[in-house]
Parts: C-alpha cells; sequence; structure tokens
C-alpha cells in the first residue's frame, strides 16, 4: 500500500513538473508577446493622433536599418502610412483608415490576451488541485491558504 501511495505521488508530481509547469511558463510566455503587439498598437495610434492634432504633414525622423544602425530619413507626405498587417504585408492607410484598424486589432489583442489569462488561470488551478491530492495523499493536515503562484 505504501509503495502504491508513493508510485502515486511520483506520478503527480512529475505530471506537475513535466506538463503543468511547463505549459504555465509557455503560456505566460505568448501572452506577454501579445501585450507586446499590443503595445506596438497602441503606440501607433499615439503617434498618428499626435500627427493629426499637429497637422504634420512632412517628416524628419531616424529609420533603423538594423543592428542599431540608423538613417536620416524624410517623409514628404504623413497624411498616407503603411501599417503592418502580418504575414510580411504592408497596407496604406490614411490616418482615419489606420485608427479604424488598430482599433480592431486591439479589441482582438483585448480578446487575446484575456483568453491567455483565464488558461494561465485554469493551469494555476490544475497545480493547486494536484498539489492539494499530493498533500491527501500524504496525509498531511490542510494548511493555510497558500500565496497565489507566481511564475
Amino acid at each position: 500500500m505504501e509503495s502504491y501511495r508513493q508510485q502515486k505521488i511520483q506520478k503527480l508530481e512529475e505530471f506537475v513538473d513535466g506538463r503543468l509547469k511547463p505549459d504555465l511558463v509557455q503560456t505566460i510566455a505568448q501572452r506577454d508577446k501579445v501585450f507586446e503587439k499590443q503595445k506596438v498598437f497602441s503606440d501607433l495610434r499615439k503617434n498618428i493622433e499626435n500627427l493629426e492634432k499637429n497637422s504634420v504633414t512632412s517628416l524628419r525622423t531616424m529609420v533603423n536599418l538594423g543592428s542599431e544602425v540608423y538613417m536620416q530619413a524624410e517623409v514628404p507626405d504623413t497624411r498616407r502610412i503603411f501599417v503592418d498587417v502580418g504575414l510580411g504585408f504592408h497596407v496604406e492607410f490614411t490616418w482615419s483608415e489606420a485608427l479604424s484598424y488598430i482599433s480592431q486589432r486591439e479589441e482582438k489583442l483585448e480578446r487575446e490576451i484575456e483568453d491567455y489569462t483565464n488558461r494561465i488561470a485554469s493551469i494555476k488551478s490544475h497545480i493547486k488541485m494536484v498539489c492539494e491530492g499530493i498533500r491527501e495523499l500524504l496525509q498531511l493536515p490542510a494548511e493555510k491558504p497558500v500565496p497565489e503562484l507566481n511564475f
């Protein structure tokens, strides 16, 4: 009976360490990537709003060519901009079209963040449930509520 209990505990620990914790780390990393995309669109929206507010029609800027090598660039007409829509495609938008597109993308990204947050909460609850099962198998007394797991 004791060896059966030890095997059961070992399998549960392996499940937590081999499946649940890596899933949690991966899901958090995926959500962080979505947060980064959200930040890019938020910055773009703010830049377009500043261009509109200040009626900027031409612009001098520095462009990153890669490896932190910059080149000075002049934009003669800022009323039309190119937005990366994914898969290497860029679409030319007016300011109002770009703001509309950005709003739609921000809503989609917000839903993705909410989905990942729900998945993270679910994985954390599974980890807590398995740890409670291990505690019961070890016949340890119930503990005070454990603070939330932060990975």
